[in-house]
């Protein structure tokens, strides 16, 4: 069997989508041709620059034959901005060794969007350090619509006492606002995304949501969790938690 593609960081990918975009408008060349020079699709060339998916390494080593260029190795001797060890100000400034008790795999819930009236929606979210961005960043994985899967960049200002997980893609946006983990390691506060309908049609849509240590779950269950399924009650309890506490408020209704 062969081994699976290694993918890149957040931060790496960042740094070479940078790169390659320099370098297609330094040479004056279309992603079109690109690609086709990379023998890899337009697709995933499109979606790699575009911060949906993660560069994998076969994908990066492609491009760098096709652009003559050590991606990788120009990446790693860039200087870092803020020294490495220092998140960039519209991030919050945070140390590493300031925030590293946030680093983790966590079990993600919310309300399921469908599929349900009281299902509920897990997947895994992992919280690491980027040193290519000198961040915290995020990566979902274990997600029944794999499409919608989501990475980014984690804030952590000292003024609100939260903390943010922010996804932009081109310029849209997805926002976590949760609070800082309880004394268990747990994470409750609201997603604000965009529901998908049917065709094109995009609707802002806000919930509820819960992050968990996966090593405080036992025999986690990801997907759509319904009742009466194995995790369904304890899934429950948590996300009852963040509005009975209250971790966070809905206005009106």
């Amino acid at each position: 069997m062969a081994a699976p593609d290694k993918q890149l960081s957040a931060g790496q990918s960042r740094a070479i989508a940078e790169m390659i975009r320099e370098e297609l408008a330094r040479r004056r060349i279309s992603r079109q041709r690109l690609a086709e020079e990379a023998r890899i699709s337009l697709s995933t060339l499109e979606k790699a620059l575009g911060g949906q998916r993660p560069f994998t390494l076969a994908t990066t080593v492609r491009l760098e034959q096709a652009l003559g260029l050590a991606l990788r190795e120009l990446r790693q001797n860039a200087a870092p901005m803020n020294g490495g060890d220092i998140a960039p100000d519209a991030l919050g400034a945070y140390s590493r060794r300031a925030v590293a008790w946030i680093e983790g795999n966590y079990v993600t819930l919310r309300p399921s969007f469908g599929g349900g009236k009281d299902a509920i929606y897990a997947y895994r979210t992992e919280i690491a350090w980027d040193a290519a961005a000198s961040c915290l960043a995020f990566r979902e994985s274990e997600r029944l619509d794999a499409a919608f899967t989501q990475l980014g960049e984690v804030a952590v200002p000292n003024q609100s006492g939260h903390v943010y997980l922010v996804t932009n893609r081109n310029g849209q946006h997805r926002l976590i606002t949760v609070s800082r983990p309880t004394i268990s390691g747990e994470m409750y506060g609201i997603i604000t995304t965009l529901l998908a309908g049917r065709g094109s049609l995009l609707t802002p849509i806000a919930a509820p949501i819960a992050f968990l240590p996966v090593a405080t779950v036992p025999a986690p269950g990801f997907g759509r969790v319904q009742p009466g399924e194995g995790s369904y009650e304890l899934y429950q309890r948590h996300l009852r938690r963040t509005l009975d506490e209250p971790f966070a408020l809905f206005a009106g209704g």
